[in-house]
């Protein structure tokens, strides 16, 4: 039986990200210019962010225009080579 294949996203696209780390003042600014060279055009209604219960993460949701896997596979790079950054979904 073979393995059921993860849909084709067409390009380009609106694309969801969500973001998560520790909670910081600048978490929020930080990873907006970390997409930002990605994905240049953010609004501030593109960004949503929650805090945890207890303060201590903080969870950034992006909306931006995605052009391709390659652009993707940067960003979340990036995010995740910041050592502030512990999930990208």
């Amino acid at each position: 039986m073979s393995e059921p294949k993860a849909p084709k996203i067409e390009f380009p696209c609106d694309y969801v990200i969500k973001v998560i780390g520790d909670a910081a003042p600048d978490f929020t600014d930080f990873v907006a210019a970390v997409v930002e060279q990605h994905a240049p055009g953010l609004s501030e209604s593109d960004i949503s962010v929650n805090e945890s219960s207890k303060g201590r993460f903080s969870s950034v949701q992006l909306t931006i225009v995605a052009t391709g896997e390659a652009q993707l596979k940067a960003l979340f790079e990036d995010l995740k080579a910041s050592g502030r950054v512990h999930m990208v979904l």
